[in-house]
């Protein structure tokens, strides 16, 4: 029987969740980050580990958005090629771009293990492969243009790679990536906040922001915050912002998790230590986990209607089954355990927006990571630190909403 939630939630033990007040009352503070995903938790953190004075408050419960519904790559890219990505922003920002995501996968793995977050970090090289002519075009393209700029780009034969990812196909491989449980890395980094000082609220929805040319207030079902700085680490934008909505196309991938896949086919399908991602568009990404299951998500598309969202899961599990069978026939009778969906924004040239909007003094954004992975969130906490201290840096301004 296929379960249709995430598995990371899903398999967490109830008793071992860390529970977090509701807000109640008046107070004052310094930050105020509304969302508590990846991006809020590392954000948070940051900023107490700093000496500032920080309140985090989620609606729901912490990780248990997006983040906790991912699929738990550390990408080492942006999710936008990078020959796209040039022809969007130039040269010089493209090369940034995935220099500061390369960055932030590495010191993301760095952080959660010297926090010591028990959030099964395991090291893996990212393979992405062409398995039509045409993509086999494309992917000689970006090696091409990936070379041009100095960045690291191994061009793989399909003979060279067959026998890591069982497949005859040429590939670009990426050697710095890493798979963890989402979930987890969330309630990590949220306990890791609130002993740096932190104040994390859950089941606080936002109800209403109002500021003036000081400071601003933030005002809950059951309190009011006083605050300099209101950082928005939602993902989407919310009801309290649908102004923004404009800048982005909204979007929902879904993911099918296997039950375990016996031995003789698991010998049959590689080494089972790389992150593999197709050419197709979207493109698909798949793991193993340590259980000898297979996660495959992709199959994108716009976010349905609410009251299709139960069918569309439903048969876009049994799709992502039926496309991971093209790539390997023999996991064909494998059945699905978990299939689930997470949605995101996306922008025009596929970059998250991070940083202020001119509409809206003492507030900072991290909106629209359309990655397939979770570094950008990691990349977004080091940018709005970042900018709440006034240290920017060259490369933060591509992100910016008005760039």
């Amino acid at each position: 029987m296929t379960n249709y939630h995430s598995p990371w939630i899903d398999q967490f033990p109830a008793t071992r969740v860390p529970a977090f007040p509701r807000q109640r009352g008046a107070m004052a503070t310094d930050v105020v980050i509304i969302g508590g995903g990846l991006t809020g938790c590392a954000t948070a953190y940051a900023l107490a580990a700093a000496g500032a004075k920080v309140t985090l408050l989620e609606a729901a419960q912490i990780g248990r958005g997006s983040s906790g519904s991912s699929s738990g790559w550390i990408n080492e890219d942006p999710g936008v090629g990078y020959a796209d990505l040039e022809r969007l922003v130039g040269g010089r920002s493209a090369k940034r771009v995935f220099q500061s995501w390369r960055r932030a996968a590495l010191d993301l793995v760095a952080l959660l293990r010297r926090l010591d977050v028990k959030c099964f970090i395991e090291a893996r090289p990212a393979v992405t492969v062409a398995v039509t002519p045409d993509q086999v075009l494309g992917l000689k393209r970006e090696q091409k243009a990936r070379r041009a700029a100095g960045l690291d780009a191994t061009l793989l034969t399909a003979h060279a790679i067959a026998g890591e990812v069982a497949l005859q196909a040429p590939a670009l491989r990426s050697k710095d990536g890493a798979t963890l449980d989402p979930y987890r890395a969330c309630l990590g980094l949220a306990v890791s906040a609130a002993n740096r000082g932190a104040v994390i609220f859950e089941r606080t929805p936002v109800t209403k922001v109002t500021f003036n040319r000081k400071s601003a207030e933030v005002i809950t079902a059951n309190g009011r915050i006083h605050t300099n700085r209101v950082i928005v680490a939602t993902g989407m934008p919310t009801p309290l912002y649908k102004a923004l909505v404009r800048h982005f196309c909204f979007r929902t991938a879904y993911f099918a998790l296997t039950e375990p896949v016996p031995a003789k086919i698991r010998q049959q399908m590689g080494t089972r230590t790389f992150m593999l991602r197709d050419s197709a568009v979207p493109p698909h990404v798949m793991r193993w986990t340590a259980d000898g299951r297979v996660l495959v998500g992709g199959a994108d598309a716009d976010a349905p209607r609410v009251r299709l969202r139960d069918k569309v899961i439903v048969q876009r599990t049994g799709q992502l089954m039926y496309e991971l069978s093209i790539l390997y026939p023999d996991i064909s009778g494998v059945q699905p355990a978990f299939g689930w969906a997470s949605d995101y924004a996306r922008t025009t040239n596929g970059l998250p927006c991070i940083g202020p909007h001119r509409n809206y003094p003492h507030h900072l954004f991290a909106l629209g990571d359309a990655s397939q992975g979770v570094t950008g969130a990691y990349l977004a906490s080091k940018i709005l630190v970042r900018q709440h201290f006034g240290e920017m840096d060259p490369t933060d301004s591509i992100f910016e909403f008005h760039r």
